[in-house]
């Protein structure tokens, strides 16, 4: 059955959401570190590029040390 159904998706408004996202959570308003599943240093970058693009081991997000 056709109902005629279109889908879009787009990007947000980065430049108009970061800054006061960025205070807010400054203040600790908004906790974020809920979404951040992996922490490793830069040299592990391409290992953790390729277990986030697998899904693997319920990767998130992933946030690089120096």
């Amino acid at each position: 059955m056709n109902r005629s159904l279109r889908i879009m998706t787009g990007q947000c408004h980065v430049h108009r959401y970061m800054k006061p996202l960025l205070e807010r959570i400054q203040k600790g308003e908004i906790d974020p570190s809920f979404v951040i599943s992996h922490r490793v240093s830069l040299d592990d970058a391409p290992e953790m590029y390729k277990v986030f693009n697998d899904k693997q081991d319920e990767c998130l997000k992933v946030v690089l040390k120096p």
